[in-house]
């Protein structure tokens, strides 16, 4: 069923959207100071592309153990990502939901598109699971 959803998701959005992490990750990757978001937007550009199966969770909660991007550096992180790119990313990720929720059938594919828009603004810190190893994350 997840292979199936993934293609369809591809089809609505989930291809121009991984485009879009691509090139966050991208010009983070000019910069050179910026390759720990590159690395994060490439992570998230792969889940965008294909979300169904998999769940975006804190890497402090699936390891148990705080590091650099689940600490304060990772919060400034996240908020330097936010003003550069994470902002743009989010807000298309909610245009595509709007326009996704407006039928019927994109209902499942928008409510995907809001819950990447959410990790579009905090990617950093973040680690994507299959879902069956994501669920104790949720416990602790």
């Amino acid at each position: 069923m997840s292979l199936l959803l993934n293609i369809i998701w591809i089809l609505l959005g989930g291809a121009w959207m991984a485009f879009g992490w691509l090139i966050a990750a991208v010009i983070m990757a000019i910069t050179i100071v910026g390759l720990p978001w590159a690395k994060a937007a490439v992570n998230i550009a792969l889940y965008t592309l294909m979300p169904f199966g998999y769940k975006a969770v804190p890497r402090d909660r699936l390891t148990g153990q705080e590091d650099i991007g689940t600490g304060v550096l990772g919060g400034l992180g996240n908020i330097i990502w936010l003003v550069f790119a994470g902002w743009w990313l989010a807000l298309a990720h909610v245009i595509t939901a709007v326009m996704l929720a407006v039928t019927i059938i994109g209902i499942p594919f928008a409510w995907a598109h809001l819950k990447l828009a959410g990790i579009a603004l905090w990617p950093i810190g973040k680690m994507i699971v299959p879902k069956d190893e994501a669920m104790p994350a949720h416990r602790v």
